[in-house]
């Protein structure tokens, strides 16, 4: 396992650079899986587009007039909270992530900090910003029209689903997990918010944060659903790398079970795991003759093997979005490909979590995520039937 890309390069390229310590696995991964998703995305609404589904839309705006003093302080605290924090963590990294020492505990905390880098790097930006104006200033400030073209909301729908999702999946960790709810309420902690996530909680809030900017901004929502659902798939996979990477808990059940012969062509690890040096430092300890025993702080294997169920799912993830991105042409109906990816999604997580680890909802014997999935992959059957019968019809 690689808790972060300091471990993963110098494990893998004999490279060894202190400042990586503080780019966890599992966030890169997260990050590139937005990335990845929103290069699809990008393309699906340029080709609907071009076929008419979506428009160009007429926006004005005030050209020509100086950086607004919010604008600069805006920029100016960015810049302040970067310097002050992460780029002392990063220039002094070698130092200070040693032995147990973890990176989050240190910047999510009022020490280990620079004001002199803070106050730099907000003149700088600060300054950026007003020379922008500046460069840019009109001796009449006037308003003009511009085409906005629907590709151009796509990093805004990214932002909106990431900080939707990103609550959401944290507040349906919580009520999955009432006892740390109750933990961190009781010590609140920034970096206890960002640690364990439920990605249904992710999705649902996160549908509903684009579905209130694609309102807002005149978008079909079912076109813009169809446009993001094979890139939905693939970035879950991706994402669900960065669990199999990091060793964040997502993990399945015990499994003693020796490699079946006809899976003998893949490596053990595939079929069973321990998650050694796993970010969550959950198990057994390493014994220091052992070769895993190398990540210093990282020093934790599970005590048995468990089914590596993230795996799995990226595989699955990344079938569903071959699929899905083949059937994006054939399904010409606004919202059968969304309802598509809802049906596979549900169906798939379904059946994962009968070999995941998971608390079950004790009034139903089933896990929250098994709930929603089934509720999931029914709406995609409804959605699916309705839209085929209203087509139809028409």
């Amino acid at each position: 396992m690689y808790p972060n890309l300091y471990f993963a390069f110098k494990d893998l390229f004999g490279v060894e650079l202190p400042f990586l310590k503080l780019v966890n696995s599992f966030g890169f991964f997260v990050a590139m899986a937005f990335l990845v998703a929103g290069f699809f995305i990008q393309r699906e609404f340029k080709r609907h587009t071009a076929a008419g589904v979506f428009k160009p839309t007429l926006v004005k705006r005030l050209v020509g007039a100086p950086t607004s003093i919010l604008d600069i302080t805006i920029q100016s605290a960015v810049g302040f909270l970067f310097g002050w924090k992460f780029l002392y963590l990063a220039f002094n990294a070698g130092t200070i992530f040693n032995g147990s020492s973890r990176p989050q505990e240190h910047l999510f905390s009022s020490e280990d900090s620079s004001i002199t880098l803070g106050v730099l790097l907000a003149v700088l930006l600060g300054g950026w910003s007003w020379w922008e104006g500046k460069r840019n200033l009109l001796p009449t400030p006037e308003i003009k029209s511009f085409n906005t073209q629907p590709s151009e909301h796509v990093g805004a729908i990214l932002t909106v689903a990431a900080v939707g999702g990103i609550l959401g999946a944290k507040i349906f960790h919580f009520i999955e997990y009432p006892d740390q709810f109750a933990s961190f309420i009781s010590s609140p902690s920034l970096n206890d918010f960002l640690g364990g996530l439920t990605i249904y909680g992710g999705l649902i809030l996160g549908g509903i944060s684009v579905w209130a900017y694609t309102k807002k901004n005149g978008l079909h929502f079912l076109s813009v659903a169809d446009a993001s659902a094979p890139s939905l798939m693939l970035g879950y996979g991706i994402g669900r790398i960065g669990c199999q990477v990091s060793g964040d808990g997502d993990w399945g059940i015990t499994n003693l079970s020796p490699q079946p012969g006809w899976l003998s062509w893949l490596p053990e690890w595939t079929w069973s795991y321990q998650f050694p040096n796993n970010v969550n430092q959950v198990g057994r300890l390493i014994s220091e003759c052992d070769p895993w025993a190398r990540y210093e702080g990282y020093g934790k294997c599970l005590n048995e093997a468990v089914f590596p169920t993230s795996l799995y799912e990226t595989t699955m993830a990344v079938i569903i979005f071959i699929l899905l991105w083949n059937l994006r042409t054939r399904l010409k109906t606004a919202g059968m490909l969304f309802a598509t990816y809802l049906m596979f999604n549900g169906f798939e997580r379904f059946w994962i979590e009968k070999i995941r680890v998971n608390v079950e909802i004790p009034s139903l014997g089933i896990t929250q995520a098994e709930l929603i999935s089934v509720i999931i992959f029914l709406s995609g059957v409804g959605l699916f039937f309705f839209l085929k019968t209203k087509s139809q019809k028409a």
